[in-house]
């Protein structure tokens, strides 16, 4: 059966600055019969743009060089048109910024291309393609587990009250979600990682966490005790 990982930039971002590119080429040369996916709209976060700025030029080239072998792969390898993507993409992100507000405006929430996973995980799921999408933003996977939450999170964030339009949330239900973290511990698990030893695991986790992985200390104990 096909099946696809839909990569999020926060999550491709996180492994690149971590030094663990070679262990996301291992995860896909056993993820039999899957796609490791990025859309037009992350393939422009995380390579067309950076990549002309100095700063950001070496982790774009090798999330490029990734693109280049096969390793990661456009929509359309199955058999999804940007355009679809696009479509869907703009209807997602007007509900999504219109879900919360507060201070008499709309909090915007996702980006072009967090939208757009959402978008192409949908598409996908209506064709029958099993699929997960990698995001290490606390927002989207908030949004998608847990909507709820995210009224208390901004009023915490903001101090001001929010408001927010609960028949939205059932657009965004249905996603599966996860995140760098559970990817390095497959690999870890699998023996894909090229650095050995007992320390090897929390030593991972925690630099992505450092690096921008939305995941508490709790979380990361939690994956331990599963090793």
């Amino acid at each position: 059966m096909t099946k696809a990982i839909i990569f999020d930039a926060s999550t491709l971002i996180s492994f690149s600055m971590n030094g663990l590119i070679e262990e996301v080429k291992a995860l896909k040369s056993i993820f039999k019969d899957g796609h490791f996916i990025i859309t037009n709209e992350v393939k422009s976060e995380v390579i067309d743009r950076p990549i002309k700025i100095k700063r950001f030029e070496l982790e774009a080239l090798k999330i490029k060089s990734m693109l280049d072998k096969g390793i990661l792969e456009m929509p359309s390898a199955l058999g999804v048109k940007d355009s679809e993507i696009a479509s869907k993409t703009n209807e997602i992100l007007e509900i999504a910024n219109k879900t919360f507000s507060g201070g008499d405006r709309d909090i915007k929430i996702l980006h072009l291309g967090e939208c757009a996973c959402l978008a192409l995980a949908g598409i996908l799921n209506k064709k029958g393609i099993q699929n997960v999408i990698a995001v290490d933003e606390r927002t989207t996977r908030m949004l998608v587990e847990k909507p709820e939450n995210l009224k208390k999170l901004f009023q915490k964030k903001f101090h001001i009250k929010i408001f927010s339009d609960p028949k939205n949330f059932k657009f965004f239900k249905g996603f599966n979600i996860i995140r760098s973290t559970e990817l390095a511990y497959v690999a870890y698990k699998k023996n894909l990682v090229r650095l050995k030893g007992e320390m090897v695991l929390d030593a991972m986790l925690y630099a992505l966490k450092f690096k921008g992985c939305a995941i508490s200390n709790e979380e990361i104990d939690e994956i331990k005790k599963l090793a």
